[in-house]
């Protein structure tokens, strides 16, 4: 499997905190199965804004770890939203993934931003598909699932979290994580794994979860097939999504 979301990077966020402890975490993502992580520290302005230069020149030596675990490692970042995000791509205060086309950005977790439209704009027309990252974290995603059908209309993917998957969030984020796997508009599944004894450790349990929701073969475009595509900076085709009945939201509500 690809993580195409975690924040093993020590010293720079909420995340790791030294290198000892990222190599724990390097150890445990594989024995949960991953091979290739992308590593995407948060950048939000006037709170985390470590430069891209110096994340790298941080990364060479999780580099040297990652190899003798048997793990291949990616620059990125987590972007938080702002009107300014393709300047700081332009400026690499911030990266896309791997340097590609794809760039994976949050939002606020209780009130949606009223410059979404804006800042999904200024990616597009730049050139970039945006990544929103765990939607059914976001309060107004699970009021309204069905949000998300125009956004994907307008090109925009969406990555959930294996934690919302396990319920490490809490049973609502775990109800509104099913229904927007199960009618096709999660398009990558990843850590945002911050500490060991953590998510990585509980993938185990998770894959029984999601074999029952999705399958295997949606488990495979979801953890491998289309985190490649980041990689390679490749076009990815997604599933038509399925409008969420307003019965059955009412009801798993």
């Amino acid at each position: 499997m690809i993580d195409v979301h975690s924040h093993l990077v020590y010293g720079v966020d909420d995340g790791s905190r030294e290198l000892l402890e990222t190599i724990a975490m390097l150890q445990e993502a594989k024995k949960a199965g991953f091979t290739d992580i992308i590593l995407t520290p948060h950048y939000m302005e006037d709170y985390y804004m470590v430069p891209c230069k110096d994340i790298a020149d941080c990364i060479v030596t999780m580099k040297e770890e990652a190899q003798k675990i048997g793990i291949q490692l990616y620059q990125g970042n987590e972007i938080y939203a702002t009107e300014n995000i393709v300047d700081l791509l332009n400026t690499k205060e911030a990266m896309s993934l791997n340097g590609s086309r794809y760039v994976l950005f949050e939002l606020p977790m209780q009130n949606m931003p009223m410059n979404l439209d804006q800042v999904i704009y200024l990616l597009l027309e730049a050139g970039k598909v945006p990544i929103i990252a765990h939607p059914e974290r976001y309060k107004y995603v699970q009021e309204d699932p069905n949000m998300l059908l125009d956004y994907i209309d307008r090109g925009v993917l969406f990555q959930s979290n294996f934690g919302s998957i396990s319920g490490r969030y809490g049973k609502e984020i775990k109800e509104t994580v099913k229904k927007l796997l199960t009618h096709n508009m999660i398009h990558f599944l990843g850590s945002d794994n911050h500490h060991t004894n953590a998510v990585y450790t509980e993938i185990p349990e998770t894959m029984p979860i999601l074999q029952k929701w999705i399958g295997e073969k949606k488990i495979e475009e979801l953890t491998v097939e289309n985190p490649r595509s980041i990689l390679q900076n490749e076009e990815i085709e997604i599933d038509d999504p399925e409008e969420i009945a307003k019965k059955s939201w009412k009801f798993w509500k």
